[in-house]
């Protein structure tokens, strides 16, 4: 597989499927496994992966009153996780009814890379994006430089 540069991404975001296995732990153990997923590719910024709701333990899931919007996918919810002691508050988002062009992933969640305990694309641990505002993941086939961090908003 050849890397891909996200200065070749779209704006607007393009939405595309991948077959990819996806895999999120938290808590010590696996709180998604999908290979169903999405993932939104935008100028400047590595993939968002977006999980459908049935492969993730939903029940270590509780929405929070934050809502955020983008211009391009619409209104995100978010929501924490909990598994014992363990909370990451806001770890993860959603678009309940997001805008026409990302239907496609109606309720799916996407998550921080820096909130979980650990983010896989098939079996390579991703790098969470810097700063922690867009939850990008970063993988090796992925080339920068990326937006995120001190001194990029204006990009």
């Amino acid at each position: 597989m050849g890397r891909e540069s996200v200065w070749d991404y779209p704006r607007p975001p393009r939405l595309e499927r991948t077959a990819r296995r996806i895999r999120i732990d938290f808590g010590g153990r696996v709180l998604a496994d999908s290979r169903h997923t999405y993932r939104v590719l935008e100028t400047s910024h590595p993939p968002v992966y977006y999980l459908p709701p049935a492969d993730v333990d939903m029940a270590r899931l509780t929405p929070g009153e934050r809502r955020t919007l983008c211009e391009f996918k619409g209104i995100a919810r978010y929501w924490s996780i909990t598994d014992g002691d363990s909370v990451a508050v806001d770890a993860a988002w959603s678009y309940p009814e997001p805008w026409p062009a990302f239907t496609a992933i109606t309720d799916h969640l996407a998550f921080y890379p820096s909130r979980v305990a650990a983010c896989y694309v098939d079996d390579e641990r991703a790098r969470a994006q810097d700063g922690d505002f867009y939850g990008g993941w970063i993988t090796d086939d992925i080339a920068g430089p990326f937006k995120g961090g001190p001194g990029t908003r204006g990009w």
